[in-house]
């Protein structure tokens, strides 16, 4: 079995697939300071609920926005499965897409790595829109090549900003407040990331796609990202799996048996 790893900004993502189907996914925050040794029990206590063991775990791939992340996470392979990991971004890890942009090393592996699961699940030439901590548009070619994208700031970090800046405005919780004009403090934050979110994203698929000249598939994934689901006229499947079906398939291309 193969243990997929994404390492995000606010949360990792552990993934384990059999060979022929997912059979579970845990998520954990991002500390890149907790060691192998912390994350060996917390993991095999999830993983004995699906029935699972290291000793099932054959191979790793990890992809990392946080490079501090790595070495404890590289420990967790080479001590609890046995085995070196892949790692996305490290030499004679091949990707199987071209990188059209100006400076192909500042793509974050993120970003590479949707490319490949979007393209793989849906073809191109595509939209792929990240919700996590920053919030990103990634352009896939009608080949699956990475031809760049859009970054901002994440609808959680947008809220934090706004009550750390503001001392009256407090934290509140992202949903639908039923109207556009809120009647109270909360409600008119709540209107103001969540439709403000909405015609955010609208706004830009419709800029993507003009200037990009070609009807487009739009995929959204990410932690936030559910929370908007059936919300968009314009995105057309919500995947949730979408980074690890590219790790998946990064994994295969470079010679991976599971």
């Amino acid at each position: 079995m193969l243990l997929a790893i994404d390492v995000g900004n606010t949360n990792t993502k552990f993934a384990i697939h059999d060979g022929s189907a997912w059979r579970a996914q845990w998520r954990s925050s991002t500390d890149a300071r907790r060691t192998a040794d912390e994350y060996a029990p917390w993991l095999s206590q999830l993983m004995a609920l699906g029935g699972l063991e290291f000793a099932d775990v054959t191979a790793c791939i990890i992809s990392t926005v946080v490079p501090q992340a790595l070495f404890n996470l590289r420990n967790l392979s080479r001590r609890y499965v046995g085995a070196e990991p892949m790692v996305i971004g490290e030499a004679g890890v091949r990707l199987g897409i071209e990188v059209r942009i100006d400076k192909p090393s500042e793509a974050g592996a993120d970003r590479l790595v949707n490319a490949v699961g979007a393209f793989i699940e849906y073809g191109g030439p595509a939209i792929v829109i990240d919700s996590g901590t920053a919030t990103t548009f990634d352009i896939v070619g009608d080949d699956g090549a990475f031809e760049g994208g859009i970054i901002l700031p994440g609808i959680n970090l947008s809220l934090q900003a706004l009550h750390d800046a503001a001392a009256r405005l407090p934290r509140v919780e992202i949903r639908d407040p039923g109207a556009v004009i809120g009647k109270d403090t909360v409600s008119a934050m709540q209107s103001g990331i969540y439709w403000g979110s909405i015609d955010m994203i609208e706004g830009l698929c419709r800029r993507v796609r003009a200037e990009y000249g070609k009807p487009m598939k739009t995929i959204a994934t990410g932690g936030v990202a559910a929370l908007f689901e059936g919300a968009f006229p314009s995105i057309d499947h919500f995947d949730q799996d979408l980074t690890s079906r590219g790790l998946l398939e990064i994994f295969k291309r470079n010679g991976g048996v599971l």
